[in-house]
Order: structure tokens, then C-alpha cells, then sequence
């Protein structure tokens, strides 16, 4: 009878597990903090795949945001909008932002809610070309493609300056930048019912709203203070999903929340820009090592397996080829100081391409995607002085006498050993060398090297030929 009821109750756990899934009585949340990369992507899509796995009844992306990296951005958009799952935006908790990347995220969800003392927009794409490039002046327009509400052109009807103003500026990367995430959001705004119009100020001219006003003007749906709030705020909300309409059930159900696993932690690190700097400096330098001393391994494998890592990174993120290609060289010309001294020539110029390319490395502004002026800094001060103490090591070493070589051995003085015609053999720094000459020798004469031609010494007598003794009775 024992065995009876263990396997009942096993048997009833078993079905009571898939109906308890089946109820899909969990709200799931997933935190969203702090810039947003290849890391926060990861972790949403596969947070939402989760969810949908589960028949989670909501799924809350809890966001505090300063923006992110456009790629990752839609990555995240797209994972929302092909959810089985509703997805509820909530900006919190109190002082939390939700700006520019968070904006669109806000705006792609099914619900959209803030906490009161947040604010989001300032949605402006910050990566949009070269320094110094004009962008759009703001309008009033509600069209999306530039113009002014009333359709006019501007003064000249449209001609160009045919009438002596100046012709129409043509649209710059900047321009073509901000038209698209303009015609993103909204798509994004007409998709859920919100507010368009505020939805392109927010792109154009980097408007920001609070809270209550964004309520108010129709860019979210609620404010909620805090977690139950909100779940009570969407009891029986009807939102659309996949095209059916769905009535929420949140009264009651459990809070659960996704942490970040391994996997999501480490790629947060690798693709931290200067985690990634590091990375491939050791990768070089390791690399380096080993060609320098073959045989030590450690340096090679440790070299290889980090510049392996750094590129993976590098992949992922918006990194500016031109960038890396003079911090490359720079390396490359400090190297060739190391092998061909120019007196420091190469040194310098290595040095300076270096910092460039430090600098250009990260083809974007957006906070948290940009490599620290501190790293830069000292990893070119190490270099430097790296350089400098190569370059005295070098001077110092020219003005000490040759110890070693065939410069070395002109002006040696040695010691006929014996000698037959025009040659013999001389010892001369402890060594036996075959010798020539063209005057007659004496065995335990004094000579000097006048000359060397390959195994063969050319020595003439010093001043002083005296016969030195040899030694014997």
C-alpha cells in the first residue's frame, strides 16, 4: 500500500506541474538597467522566449536606461512585437529614466506605464556620422518628411534659390539618421494607439516628458507606483497580441523575476568597450612575446585565446575599422622601434597612432559605449615610457667599447704562436687564429689585427715586437 501511494503521489505531481504552467499565473519580470548592448538584447529574447515556454499571463521589461546601441535596441523591439507573450514597459522605480532606446522599447510594447518621478524620450540617434555634421533644424510639421504642417516648402516656393536665396541644403547622414528612427517610432506609435506626433518631437528635437504629462498626452497608458500596483492597474486591460485581442488577468498572480545567468553576465563583460580594449592589447602582447621567445607557450595561448575574445567582442559592437586599423599600426610602428631604432622616430609616430586610434575605436557616443580616457591614458604612458627607457638603453649602449664580434676583434692585440712565410698562428683573446701578413714573424711576437677576412686575421706588428716567452725550459 506504501508503494501505492508513493506512486500516486509522484503520478500527481507530475500533471499538477503542466497544469500549474498551463494556468500561465506568473507576471515575469526582466530588469533593464543601465546601457543598452548585445548583452541586454541576449538576455530580453531569451527572457521572452522563456515566457512564452511558461505561458507567463505578462511579461514586464522594469527599465532604467540612458539608451543604447541601436542594433541591440531592435533586436529587443523585434523579440516584443513577435511575443505570444504581452509586454508591459514599466520605467521604475522612482527617479528611474527611460531615455532614448528606452523610449522606442516603451513605445513597442503592448502596455506602456511609468513610475511617478521618472520621465523618458530624448530620442534623438546620437551616432549618425562624422562630428560636426549638421543636423535637422526642428519643425512643426506632423507629415514625418520635413516639411512645415502647412506644406510649403519655405519662402521660395520650392525652387532652390532660383530667386537669389540659397539652395536647399542636400540631406546628410545625419539627416538620413534622424528621418529613420522618425519613421520607426512612428510605425511604433501608430501600432499601439499613442501619441505620433510627441513620439517624433522626441527624435527631432530630443523632447523629454514626466510621468503624468505623458500620461496625460497619451504616450503611455498608466502610472503605477510600484509593482502591484501596476499588476492591479492591468486587471482586465484588453491588449492586442499576434492580431487577437487578449483580456489580461493580474489580479493576484505571482511575481517572478529573471535574473541574468552566467552566460549573460560574462557576454556583459566581453562586450564592455574597454574590457574588450584590454583584451586585445594582451592578445597582441602575448602574441608578441612568444614570436619574441619561441618555445614559453603560456604567452602565445593566453595571446590568442584573449585577441579571439576581443575580436568576438569587437563583432558585436559598433567599432570604427578606421580605428582600429591606426591603433594596429601603432602598435606594429612601436614593435619596429623595438627591432630597427630610428631614435624614435617610429617610436612617437606609433605612439600617435595609437592614441588615435584609441580614441576613434568605438564608432558611437551613446554613455557606457565608449572607451575611458583614464585607459587610454595610461596605456599610452606605459608605452611611452616604455620607449623612452628603450631609447636611453640604446644611447648608453653606443658609447660602450665593442665586446663582442668582428668589430671587436680589430685592434686586438695577440701573440704569435708560430709563423712560416707570410702566416701562422696568433692566440688572441684566449682563442687560436689562423693569421697573415706580410712582414716575417717571430713566435711570442706582439701583434695587432689590423683586419679580418671571414676564420683569417691580418695582423702587423705592434711597436713593441719584443718576443714575449711562451713558456717551457
Amino acid at each position: 500500500m506504501l508503494l501505492v501511494g508513493v506512486i500516486s503521489a509522484a503520478w500527481g505531481v507530475v500533471w499538477a506541474e503542466p497544469a500549474s504552467d498551463a494556468s500561465g499565473r506568473v507576471a515575469l519580470v526582466l530588469d533593464i538597467e543601465g546601457p543598452i548592448g548585445p548583452a541586454t538584447s541576449d538576455y530580453v529574447v531569451r527572457g521572452l522566449d522563456a515566457a512564452a515556454e511558461r505561458d507567463a499571463e505578462v511579461v514586464v521589461l522594469r527599465m532604467d536606461t540612458p539608451g543604447g546601441l541601436d542594433t541591440s535596441m531592435r533586436d529587443i523591439i523585434r523579440a516584443i512585437l513577435s511575443s505570444s507573450v504581452p509586454v508591459v514597459s514599466y520605467v521604475a522605480p522612482s527617479g528611474a529614466r527611460a531615455a532614448s532606446a528606452g523610449t522606442y522599447i516603451s513605445y513597442a510594447s503592448h502596455v506602456a506605464a511609468m513610475a511617478p518621478g521618472t520621465n523618458l524620450g530624448a530620442a534623438t540617434p546620437v551616432q549618425i556620422g562624422a562630428p560636426g555634421t549638421p543636423s535637422p533644424a526642428p519643425t512643426d510639421d506632423k507629415q514625418g518628411d520635413g516639411r512645415p504642417a502647412d506644406g510649403k516648402q519655405g519662402d521660395d516656393g520650392g525652387k532652390n534659390g532660383t530667386d537669389g536665396s540659397d539652395p536647399a541644403r542636400p540631406p546628410g547622414l545625419s539627416d538620413k539618421a534622424v528621418n529613420d528612427a522618425i519613421g520607426y517610432i512612428r510605425s511604433l506609435a501608430q501600432l499601439r494607439g499613442r501619441n505620433v506626433e510627441w513620439a517624433e518631437k522626441a527624435v527631432r528635437e530630443a523632447a523629454s516628458l514626466a510621468a503624468d504629462d505623458a500620461l496625460e498626452t497619451n504616450v503611455i497608458d498608466l502610472v503605477a507606483a510600484d509593482m502591484d500596483a501596476l499588476l492591479a492597474a492591468l486587471d482586465g486591460r484588453e491588449v492586442v497580441v499576434q492580431g487577437q485581442n487578449r483580456r489580461l488577468q493580474t489580479s493576484g498572480i505571482a511575481i517572478e523575476r529573471l535574473e541574468a545567468d552566467w552566460r549573460t553576465r560574462v557576454l556583459a563583460v566581453l562586450t564592455n568597450p574597454n574590457v574588450a580594449y584590454i583584451l586585445m592589447l594582451v592578445g597582441i602582447y602575448g602574441l608578441l612575446f612568444e614570436f619574441y621567445s619561441p618555445g614559453l607557450v603560456g604567452p602565445g595561448v593566453i595571446g590568442a585565446i584573449c585577441l579571439l575574445l576581443a575580436f568576438y567582442a569587437f563583432h558585436v559592437l559598433p567599432v570604427s575599422y578606421a580605428g582600429l586599423a591606426l591603433l594596429l599600426l601603432g602598435i606594429g610602428l612601436i614593435v619596429a622601434e623595438t627591432v630597427t631604432p630610428s631614435f624614435g622616430v617610429l617610436g612617437l609616430g606609433g605612439i600617435a597612432a595609437f592614441v588615435i586610434g584609441s580614441v576613434m575605436l568605438m564608432d558611437t557616443d551613446v554613455p557606457g559605449f565608449a572607451i575611458a580616457w583614464e585607459l587610454i591614458g595610461v596605456t599610452a604612458f606605459v608605452a611611452a615610457v616604455t620607449l623612452l627607457a628603450l631609447l636611453m638603453a640604446l644611447m648608453r649602449a653606443r658609447g660602450r667599447p665593442v665586446v663582442a664580434g668582428a668589430e671587436q676583434m680589430i685592434g686586438g692585440i695577440g701573440t704569435v704562436l708560430d709563423w712560416s712565410d707570410e702566416e701562422g698562428h696568433v692566440r688572441i683573446h684566449g682563442e687560436i687564429w689562423r693569421a697573415l701578413s706580410d712582414r716575417p714573424m717571430e713566435p711570442g711576437a706582439v701583434v695587432r689585427v689590423a683586419a679580418m677576412d671571414g676564420l683569417t686575421l691580418h695582423v702587423a706588428p705592434t711597436e713593441s715586437s719584443t718576443p714575449v716567452p711562451t713558456g717551457g725550459m
